[in-house]
């Protein structure tokens, strides 16, 4: 059983994927957070800005098999002439998607033409057979995903500094200025301006990409 809040069809807002037309598949759950409001305060991760919680979001609900899954993805995608020559993508996301994601469902959406992208806290180990990894760390949370294809650091985050994963194998480190607007004044980071911070770090230390959320400029899904 595969437990999704919502999936839609969109463009990647963020990493080095930005800009790519993709199906976004959000499982409910997190590991690191309950979804909750009245949580916040003592979870893990406490920036979230996303809901997790629940089947009840646009293309949510709950499916029985890999398979039925899959199918339902698949829909979303525009096979049809302006299609042509792109390449399916799917990224599956949350919460945490390595709760759920399994190798039977990365199987199933290959079986079916697309590319499988995953975007985790890096906490648990992806299964095998995944098309891009993107592992974006959580401040004082182990890191067990120690590879991949691009890390995405949201900065300035309390625990945790860029030169905790420099060294890690990744193809692509980029870091995003954490985005405040949605937290009380006791989760914020002490820095005044993220932005700024984000921008100096990436100027000073050129292994660094700077990100930025496109969709929320863009006001997109």
């Amino acid at each position: 059983m595969y437990s999704i809040k919502e999936a839609f069809y969109t463009l990647q807002g963020e990493g080095m994927q930005a800009g790519r037309a993709s199906v976004f598949c959000r499982f409910s759950g997190c590991n690191l957070w309950s979804g909750r409001e009245q949580d916040r305060e003592r979870a893990q991760c406490r920036f979230c800005d996303t809901d997790f919680v629940g089947t009840d979001g646009e293309g949510g609900g709950r499916f029985a098999n890999a398979a039925g899954l899959a199918e339902h993805i698949a829909g979303l995608w525009p096979f049809a002439a302006g299609a042509q020559g792109a390449t399916p993508y799917v990224v599956f996301t949350g919460g945490e998607p390595l709760l759920q994601l399994d190798e039977a469902l990365i199987e199933a959406m290959h079986q079916r033409g697309f590319e499988v992208a995953v975007e985790t806290n890096g906490t648990l180990t992806a299964p095998a057979g995944i098309d891009w990894i993107c592992v974006s760390p959580k401040g004082n949370t182990p890191l067990t995903q120690t590879s991949g294809h691009e890390l995405k650091l949201v900065y300035p985050q309390q625990g945790v500094s860029p030169e905790h994963f420099a060294d890690l194998d990744f193809d692509h480190f980029l870091l995003q200025p954490m985005d405040v607007s949605h937290m009380a004044p006791s989760s914020q980071p002490r820095h005044d301006n993220p932005l700024q911070a984000t921008l100096d770090y990436c100027m000073t230390h050129p292994l660094w990409r700077f990100s930025l959320q496109t969709h929320k400029i863009a006001g997109i899904a």
